[in-house]
């Protein structure tokens, strides 16, 4: 006799992805107000459609997968974008941590800034939310080596822009970020 295993109803779990939803949309719009519109268009997507979703598969990115297929649909439709300089909108979007690593978190964030969209998409997923390479894959409709290629491009030019050595540790203010720059969080370069 097989037992079915009982799955809860997908639009009572969404709720619980809803911090790292923004988390996300606010490292592809890299404006708060913006990512938050995101996230209420995906969340409102996904309710509408919950009837194409599959129970039993993974929430969360089909999720991640609704929220980055609404960034880019949304950045084919903007003609024109102003470029943020000097870094004013970018201040306002997160309070800088006031201990010792502050500096090392202004470097990260302006090299990280500067990555290629595809790249900070990477290592966002693969990184600071803890997709695996297969997961962040299929998210992006991508194939698995290309993740790899992208997080491994992204983190040596992290490397680079800060200037860092191999041999250096990176004293960065949480776990999700040291996640982004490094392949498994826990080490340095």
């Amino acid at each position: 006799m097989t037992v079915k295993k009982a799955h809860r109803d997908p639009r009572d779990e969404l709720v619980d992805h809803l911090p790292a939803l923004r988390a996300f949309a606010l490292s592809l719009t890299r404006n708060g107000a913006t990512a938050d519109d995101m996230v209420q268009d995906t969340i409102v997507k996904a309710w509408t459609n919950i009837d194409k979703f599959a129970v039993g598969t993974n929430l969360r990115a089909w999720l991640f997968t609704i929220l980055r297929n609404t960034y880019y649909s949304s950045r084919r439709k903007v003609k024109r974008e102003v470029a943020d300089v000097d870094g004013i909108m970018t201040e306002s979007m997160a309070e800088k941590p006031a201990h010792d690593g502050r500096l090392q978190m202004d470097d990260f964030w302006k090299a990280f800034q500067q990555l290629p969209d595809e790249q900070r998409e990477t290592l966002i997923l693969v990184g600071a939310s803890g997709f695996s390479y297969e997961e962040a894959a299929e998210t992006c409709g991508v194939a698995v080596g290309t993740i790899k290629s992208r997080a491994n491009r992204g983190r040596k030019r992290l490397s680079e822009l800060m200037h860092l050595n191999e041999d250096e540790a990176v004293e960065l203010t949480d776990n999700a970020t040291l996640a982004v720059v490094t392949a498994n969080g826990t080490t340095a370069f």
